[in-house]
């Protein structure tokens, strides 16, 4: 892109500095007139916009009538997400077993399992022309800009992209569910080729394998992994699957489904709200927070190194200058996150084959003295936990995985709840979304005329 000349650029200055002026709200305003910010209320709980069978979460409980901070829970359409993540090494295709459940609402016998696997299977494939053409093409530093280009552009591949009814949806859902993994992981590949020279090695999935074993076949130069790493990586895909239709990117969908648009439009949209740092994109700021505090104190920083550090973090004196703990804290989750809890389960047991205990130490250390912290310096009244960002992108780091498809993994995992809450909205047949905004401007006349 061609730069502004000297002149022009003071005068984009000038823009720069009105646009700041001219779109500053009073905040004052906003109790003024109970405008629930963020679509929350005073205590941070998100404002009722809907109804939904698909999933179910709760960080309280009511004892003797009173609303009590409790261990958080979560359900797909009723069944407890750590049982459907599962623990055992014998459990396979997980993801796919919770894939079948948040669409079709119920656990799919052995039979119906089988089938959809083998559905699924069928429609991962991506075409050479589509892989060099789109995939291959001006591959974006950012993988969920590639991602959001290659789902947009899947809609030129479909002979009925328009159709909203539930069986064209349903089966373009499917397609999605079974493409993502391998355009997440060739755009990885083509981002790495264009950028940086690496050899370009594109290998086709295999039609026996779960998503998470192919994800690491496809990824790996050699194609090899472990049993425990493909069974903690569908059990992370399970639990990242769905998170109730408030979560920013699955509402995302809910407003442009409504809106009567077509599939890929609704997915390329809750894309755009994943990459986000504060939604999907804060498990790799978790991961850059870890690195910097050892840049700073050594690879094993000791217990004050860590309260020194997170202290900095939140005087916005350290990484980014935002004052947050990233991985810290939920909207809904008080005592505990259940995501977190089975991540870090499996995380401890990883950090044991790869030799990495101390490390695992050090984000268990960080996840203790930043809970205290946040309590302390913001007096909040419920308690802190760590989300599924904290330890996901560690885990995913144990696993080979590289930075650039955290968020990525998060969108092939995602695509399930979002395919899940689309077809439910279109069921529903729901009015479009238009919550309303105050205008607290002011009315003017227009000047006749206007002089320098």
């Amino acid at each position: 892109m061609m730069a502004l000349s000297d002149v022009l650029n003071n005068k984009f200055d000038e823009l720069v500095e009105n646009c700041m002026n001219s779109r500053a709200i009073d905040l004052n305003l906003y109790q003024e007139y109970d405008v629930k910010r963020g679509l929350r209320d005073s205590t941070g709980k998100g404002v009722l916009t809907g109804l939904t069978e698909i999933s179910d979460v709760s960080g309280y409980d009511f004892v003797n009538g009173v609303k009590e901070p409790a261990d958080g829970k979560l359900f797909y359409q009723g069944y407890d997400v750590k049982d459907l993540a599962g623990s055992s090494l014998e459990k396979r295709f997980a993801f796919e077993e919770t894939t079948y459940l948040l669409l079709f609402g119920e656990l799919p016998t052995e039979g119906q399992l089988t089938t959809f696997i083998q559905i699924l299977s069928s429609l991962q494939e991506l075409s050479a022309q589509f892989v060099r053409d789109v995939i291959m093409k001006a591959p974006s530093p950012n993988l969920m800009n590639g991602l959001q280009k290659s789902v947009l552009t899947l809609y030129s591949y479909d002979e009925n992209p328009d159709d909203i009814s539930v069986p064209n949806v349903l089966r373009q859902s499917l397609q999605l569910v079974a493409k993502l993994p391998l355009i997440a992981i060739y755009n990885y590949h083509a981002y790495r080729h264009y950028h940086f020279f690496d050899s370009l090695v594109i290998k086709p999935a295999k039609e026996e394998y779960s998503t998470a074993e192919n994800i690491l076949h496809v990824l790996r130069p050699d194609g090899e992994f472990t049993e425990l790493e493909a069974r903690i990586l569908d059990a992370a895909l399970v639990l990242h699957a769905e998170h109730g239709g408030g979560n920013n990117s699955t509402f995302t969908n809910h407003v442009v489904t409504s809106s009567g648009t077509d599939t890929y439009s609704a997915v390329a949209a809750s894309l755009a709200s994943l990459k986000g740092p504060r939604h999907g994109g804060a498990n790799l700021k978790v991961q850059q927070m870890i690195h910097e505090m050892q840049e700073r104190y050594g690879k094993l920083p000791d217990q004050g190194q860590i309260r020194e550090y997170l202290q900095k973090i939140l005087k916005k004196e350290a990484f980014d200058g935002s004052g947050l703990i990233y991985g810290m804290g939920h909207a809904v989750y008080t005592l505990s996150d259940p995501r977190e809890v089975a991540l870090r389960d499996f995380a401890e047991r990883l950090a044991k084959t790869k030799k990495m205990e101390e490390e695992f130490a050090v984000y268990r250390t960080v996840e203790k003295i930043a809970a205290e912290l946040i309590m302390e310096r913001s007096h909040v009244m419920k308690p802190v936990c760590a989300n599924v960002d904290f330890y996901s992108g560690f885990i995913y780091t144990m696993l080979g995985i590289p930075e650039e498809l955290f968020t990525p993994l998060f969108a092939v995992s995602r695509i399930s709840g979002w395919s899940a809450h689309r077809l439910e909205e279109l069921v529903n047949k729901g009015k479009i979304i238009r919550p309303a905004y105050k205008y607290v401007g002011q009315h003017v006349e227009y000047p006749k005329e206007r002089n320098d």
